[in-house]
């Protein structure tokens, strides 16, 4: 069972209108809603590649009672959310089908209160000794402590269990400090974390300040990687047009998948990017054209080299 958390869960819907302009009404065409945020994104493509996936963070409301819903419809996905007084978030995606742009909209979450937070830090330690590994994603809501990520980092860590780390800002820093096995930021979160704008020496900075691996998203470029075996650039090989949103989040299911099976980092980076460009593809946001991962995984470029041992 791979485990993994979205402390600030969310019912994405995402709108599409035939042109996006300011100060105007819209005619809305068409009208999706799925559960989301970032880990539960990526349960559900690792539910989709075949791997039994528990998904906990927090849950409230009406909201979080229509995430629930939805999940319970999920094949592979179980539900392990913990409840709070608050209301779960929605995410407002709104498509421009004339230009394909995005225009993405984010609540900022419920309160989390510390008799909810210590409730959840319970609820995970209990699930962790079970997980064949854990992904932690995504932003903190309020009330939850800027150092949450460090210490479910640790907490795995003591379990034994290979834990990834998809944040941003603080919470990463102080992340990457509890020594995850990976972390997984784009460019900028790495620039943010290093103060570097070079990704080959920003990866190398991530490792020194406690990262074990790093796997920079270079957006439509590609991933860069650089562990503990060696350094890899993985590129598609061709630049796709759609809906960035969840690509990333696509990324790390293909990295946490590729871990679990015990793939080589470059097959691992090579079904993260096709993962990642096939949802950029897809008709809706934050899910996968499988047709296209399967056509595009085979012609991946991945060149790098192997550490000496």
């Amino acid at each position: 069972m791979i485990l993994t958390v979205t402390l600030n869960t969310a019912l994405d819907i995402t709108y599409r209108v035939r042109s996006l302009r300011p100060h105007t009404s819209h005619r809305v065409t068409d009208v999706t809603e799925r559960p989301g945020g970032k880990g539960v994104n990526v349960a559900r493509v690792l539910a989709a590649l075949g791997h039994e996936v528990t998904v906990t963070g927090f849950t409230g409301g009406a909201t979080g009672r229509a995430v629930q819903d939805r999940l319970a419809t999920a094949e592979g996905v179980l539900d392990a959310l913990v409840p709070v007084t608050g209301a779960t978030r929605r995410t407002i995606a709104v498509v421009d089908e004339h230009t394909g742009d995005t225009t993405q909209l984010n609540e900022p979450g419920p309160t989390v209160t510390p008799a909810e937070w210590s409730a959840f830090q319970e609820a995970y330690e209990g699930l962790v000794p079970s997980a064949s590994a854990v992904a932690l994603c995504g932003s903190l809501p309020p009330g939850v402590p800027v150092g949450a990520y460090a210490g479910l980092v640790r907490t795995a860590k003591a379990a034994g269990v290979p834990v990834l780390l998809d944040t941003s800002g603080e919470a990463l820093r102080r992340g990457v400090a509890a020594r995850p096995d990976i972390v997984k930021p784009n460019a900028d979160e790495l620039a943010e974390l290093t103060g570097s704008h070079d990704p080959l020496r920003a990866t190398q900075d991530a490792r020194r300040r406690g990262a074990r691996s790093v796997v920079a998203s270079l957006g439509p470029e590609g991933l860069l990687a650089h562990t503990p075996e060696g350094r890899w650039r993985a590129t598609p090989p061709t630049r796709v047009h759609g809906n960035p949103t969840g690509a990333g989040d696509s990324a790390v299911a293909g990295l946490l998948s590729g871990l679990v099976e015990n793939l080589p980092w470059p097959d691992r980076l090579a079904r993260a990017v096709a993962l990642a460009a096939a949802t950029v593809v897809a008709p809706v946001a934050g899910e996968f054209d499988r047709g296209a991962y399967e056509e595009l995984v085979g012609r991946v470029t991945v060149t790098g080299e192997v550490s000496a041992a």
